[in-house]
Parts: structure tokens; C-alpha cells; sequence
């Protein structure tokens, strides 16, 4: 039940981070969100499943942060 919890938490994070990025919240806010959704993760063991969710969209922002200046 508790990995059920953290797995809801980490989603929901992701969701808040990506709906950060749409609303033009500043690049290291939503960085900021998506590196919690993955200290969650490792907590609860979820590591694996999280990492690559994680991974992609930290590099899709790395891209817009690029493409903006």
C-alpha cells in the first residue's frame, strides 16, 4: 500500500511539473518539481519504473531552455 501511495505521489508530480512547463512556469521550477518526483521514487524503491519518466522529460526541457535563447 505504501509503494501504491508513493507511485501516486511521483505521477502526481510529473503531471504538476508537465502542466508547469504548458503554463510557462519558470525552467527551474518545473526542473525543480521533476527532480522531486524522482527523490520519491529512489525512496520508495521505485526507481527503476520512475528514472526513464523522469529522464525524458528532464531532457525535453533542457531542449526548450536551449531552443529560448
Amino acid at each position: 500500500m505504501e509503494s501504491e501511495s508513493a507511485c501516486l505521489r511521483v505521477r502526481e508530480l510529473l503531471i504538476l511539473g508537465d502542466n508547469r512547463l504548458k503554463q510557462g512556469v519558470a525552467a527551474a521550477k518545473v526542473r525543480e518539481t521533476y527532480e522531486r518526483a524522482l527523490a520519491l521514487a529512489r525512496q520508495a524503491g521505485l526507481e527503476e519504473w520512475a528514472r526513464p519518466l523522469v529522464e525524458g522529460r528532464l531532457a525535453e526541457l533542457d531542449r526548450l531552455e536551449r531552443e529560448s535563447r
